[in-house]
């Protein structure tokens, strides 16, 4: 058997995301199923050092997740040549210059998103990597769940025609902590730290809509901050100064019309925390993080509208639901192996730093178009 170990740098996996998608899920599931299978006698293994500030919270980490080494010290364990990956899931204000020293360090990247905090400072991360010949990715996680991917199954089937419209809903109601405490950090709501729904979640909906549905061509986007005061960990109030919802239209290429409702002040009536309804001239779906429902032409509905008597029509009972065809795995491990075979065989992978930039372009053009109550387009990078 053939083992490649590929040693990684994980700077900021005490964060929430960090800890349970990117190490618990994915490198420490990958590690115990024996690595990333390449052919029956060829594996890659990766090699973690967990990197933070905290180092009572890198030791239960280590503990936690059976990883045996950490340090405090990023530069120290940046000249080290038995790592060749870094990957960053910090907070978006220290993400940059920390990929900067990796680049220069010569290490390949993988980072969260956003990639960021203005384009020109997430493009330059791009041009710095591709210069200095070092492969590169972004974590694009929704690409790989199970819901996305059975609309791409039902796309490349021809099952929807021409597709005319997609209609996004995401978020849920983060608490307050006036009573019952939030369960997102309060850098969410400040905008000096970098905080947002519009930055946070646009990000997101460029690479759906791009891979999925078509380029973004422009945008129409209003930003709200609903709720003016919260709580933080330590419990003192602070003045919400972050939009904490978004309304957005995107004008996509081949005249397909997207909307997305992303608000941590909504409260759930639908199938999931996030939904996405396409429609098409030949049918309809509706996908969850998991689930998929369908409605083919032929079992569409005819409604008449007349609003003195009770609906007629039990809506709900003319959608099929998409069996189960595939297994699925986690979304943030299957993009995981992906770019440890990228690192190693050098397979294809199209998600690099410069779709990370293009996720912070349309956050700032959603910006842009709020600002200025008005339609903005997106050039391309």
């Amino acid at each position: 058997m053939t083992t490649h170990n590929i040693g990684i740098i994980m700077n900021g996996v005490t964060g929430r995301m960090g800890t349970n998608q990117h190490l618990l899920r994915s490198i420490k599931a990958i590690r115990e199923q024996g690595g990333v299978k390449i052919s029956a006698d060829e594996v890659i293994m990766p090699d973690p050092i967990l990197v933070g500030r905290n180092e009572s919270k890198l030791q239960a980490l280590c503990k936690q997740s059976g990883v045996q080494k950490y340090t405090t010290d990023l530069d120290s364990i940046l000249s080290d040549p038995n790592y060749h990956i870094y990957f960053d899931a910090q907070v978006t204000g220290r993400r940059a210059a920390a990929v900067k020293k990796a680049i220069l360090a010569g290490k390949h990247i993988y980072c969260e998103k956003p990639t960021g905090t203005t384009t020109e400072e997430a493009l330059e991360l791009y041009e710095l990597a591709t210069a200095a010949g070092l492969k590169n990715g972004v974590v694009q996680d929704k690409l790989w769940l199970p819901g996305m991917l059975k609309l791409k199954r039902l796309m490349e089937n021809g099952f929807f025609g021409k597709i005319l419209s997609v209609r996004g809903e995401f978020g849920y109601w983060v608490f307050e902590g006036h009573s019952i405490p939030a369960q997102r950090p309060s850098w969410n709501y400040r905008k000096e730290d970098d905080g947002g729904i519009i930055v946070d979640m646009l990000c997101h909906w460029r690479y759906v809509l791009d891979n999925l549905f078509g380029k973004v061509k422009s945008v129409s986007c209003l930003g709200a901050t609903h709720i003016p005061e919260r709580i933080d960990e330590n419990g003192n109030p602070y003045k919400a100064t972050a939009d904490d919802a978004c309304y957005a239209t995107f004008e996509l290429e081949g005249d397909v019309i997207a909307q997305f409702n992303s608000s941590w002040t909504v409260r759930v009536r639908r199938d999931d925390l996030l939904t996405l309804q396409v429609d098409g001239t030949h049918g309809s779906a509706v996908a969850g993080l998991r689930d998929c429902h369908i409605q083919h032409y032929g079992n569409t509905p005819k409604p008449v509208w007349n609003p003195d008597i009770a609906q007629p029509i039990p809506f709900f009972d003319g959608w099929s639901k998409v069996p189960e065809q595939e297994l699925f795995d986690n979304a943030f491990k299957a993009q995981w192996e992906l770019f440890l075979k990228h690192i190693v065989k050098d397979t294809p992978f199209p998600w690099d730093l410069k779709a990370g930039a293009r996720g912070v372009q349309l956050a700032e053009k959603g910006l842009e178009s709020w600002a200025k109550r008005a339609w903005v387009d997106i050039e391309e990078l």
